[in-house]
């Protein structure tokens, strides 16, 4: 391995059946850019859809939100009531969600009723919902509202038909069984 030890999250958001079949977009926006904010014992920033007054200015094609938090010990916040479908993703540390405590990799989604989020330890975690967009497959990376579609998407992939991000060089790697 070569470089510096890099940390992320690789989040995809299911399209409105309208746009399911737009292409493929890449953009970045420095976290400068990003609406951020300091309260009691938190640090957050709003990472993509608008939520609680806030909006990131990136791109989306329907109704969402996506924050990150940084929460210190015994720090507590409301998850934003404005979308119908909520969900809290641990990444580090230990929280509780509506009393229910979550160990990191572990995801609590969450109803439409008021949710709050308390850090017994220093943690950090992704808070994001939206609107439904209605039934979707997925497959490895593919994600779509008709089966056949990912069936093409499949095919697509092992005859190299996919367009990669500019300046991705990547080999084409095989897709898991299934």
């Amino acid at each position: 391995m070569h470089g510096v030890r890099m940390h992320g999250i690789q989040a995809w958001a299911a399209l409105p059946n309208e746009d399911e079949e737009i292409d493929p977009g890449f953009w970045h926006h420095p976290a400068d850019s990003l609406p951020s904010w300091t309260e009691a014992r938190l640090r957050g920033r709003m990472i993509a859809g608008a939520a609680q007054g806030m909006n990131a200015g990136v791109k989306v094609n329907s109704p969402i939100f996506y924050m990150h938090w940084d929460m210190d010990t015994d720090a507590t916040r409301g998850v934003p009531g404005e979308h119908a479908e909520r969900a809290v993703y641990l990444t580090d540390g230990a929280i509780e969600v509506a009393g229910q405590a979550l160990m990191p990799g572990q995801m609590a989604v969450v109803g439409k009723d008021d949710v709050c989020v308390t850090a017994p330890a220093p943690s950090t975690v992704m808070v994001l919902g939206g609107e439904p967009v209605g039934e979707r497959f997925i497959f490895w990376n593919f994600v779509s509202s008709p089966k056949t579609r990912l069936r093409k998407a499949k095919e697509d992939w092992k005859q190299g038909r996919m367009k990669l991000p500019d300046g991705d060089d990547a080999e084409f790697t095989p897709l898991p069984e299934g």
